[in-house]
């Protein structure tokens, strides 16, 4: 599971990346106006109600570019921020503060957005047992920063990557032919501390897959009814995961069919940013 020093420990040359991409050579607009060093502040200003998210990536990302800059924050990771709030103090050299602006407001826009989407999503789950899971549905070179995301708005973290758990998914069940080969194949491959989950459409394949054996039983693309229906069936037998296009306009109607987690890449691939903005930039005198 990812926390705040799991993030930075893997984050340095994503960022590096991120800075690279947008400084190939020079930032010309800044060196034009700025011709030497000059100490200045700016605010870090949000501009609308959300969880706020990627504190440590935002610093991380001046601290890169001049370990001198000056961060203030007067909010913690994971905590609720309203229109206009003062989030931030920036100071140092106004010529990194400039440079690395718009990757630093990137970073932060696009996890406080997925933290405040899951947010919201998961005070919809609030009072049932059902768990939410975020997927691998996420941004090239992003992904350690989006599920970080989804943990600080208060979801949980499916698998990280393919190595990281074994989910046999339809073309996988296709290839093996059918769910007991793949399960039985699985089972003699993979650590007997590793659990298998298996994703099913049909109440056939819930059958099949609670023969086989599986940890775990994904009912994917069904209706509520068949949900239901498959639950019941299982009985205990294996935990159940809900996927396939749940958003959180449709995530209440889940929660009545008694899955242990419902999985969601809407968390990912479709939570709007939170709208920062980096303001008042100005000289000041050197302490």
């Amino acid at each position: 599971m990812l926390d705040s020093v799991s993030l930075l420990l893997n984050a340095d040359e994503l960022i590096k990346m991120a800075l690279k991409e947008d400084i190939s050579n020079e930032d010309v607009s800044t060196n034009a106006v700025l011709k030497e060093y000059k100490r200045g502040k700016a605010d870090l200003i949000c501009k609308q109600d959300g969880v706020i998210c990627g504190l440590p990536v935002f610093e991380r990302v001046f601290t890169l570019l001049d370990k001198n800059i000056e961060i203030k924050f007067f909010v913690k990771e994971g905590e609720k921020v309203g229109k206009s709030q003062h989030i931030a103090e920036i100071a140092g050299d106004m010529r990194v503060i400039l440079q690395g602006e718009r990757t630093a407001l990137n970073y932060l826009q696009r996890m406080s957005g997925i933290a405040t989407y899951t947010a919201q999503v998961v005070n919809l789950l609030s009072g049932s047992k059902t768990k939410l899971l975020d997927t691998r549905k996420t941004t090239p070179n992003m992904r350690i920063f989006e599920k970080y995301a989804v943990k600080a708005g208060g979801g949980n973290n499916h698998r990280y990557n393919l190595s990281d758990g074994v989910l046999l998914k339809d073309n996988h069940i296709g290839a093996a032919g059918g769910i007991k080969n793949a399960v039985k194949a699985a089972k003699e491959y993979s650590s007997f501390v590793r659990k298998i989950e298996v994703e099913v459409e049909t109440l056939e394949g819930v059958k099949e897959a609670v023969e086989a054996g599986a940890d775990i039983i994904m009912l994917d693309n069904m209706s509520v009814e068949e949900m239901t229906a498959a639950v019941k069936y299982i009985g205990g037998r294996a935990l159940t995961e809900c996927s396939g296009n749940v958003t959180k306009d449709n995530i209440k109607n889940i929660i009545s069919t008694g899955v242990d987690f419902v999985s969601s890449g809407a968390l990912t691939h479709s939570a709007p940013i939170l709208d920062l903005s980096l303001k008042n930039l100005h000289p000041v005198e050197e302490v």
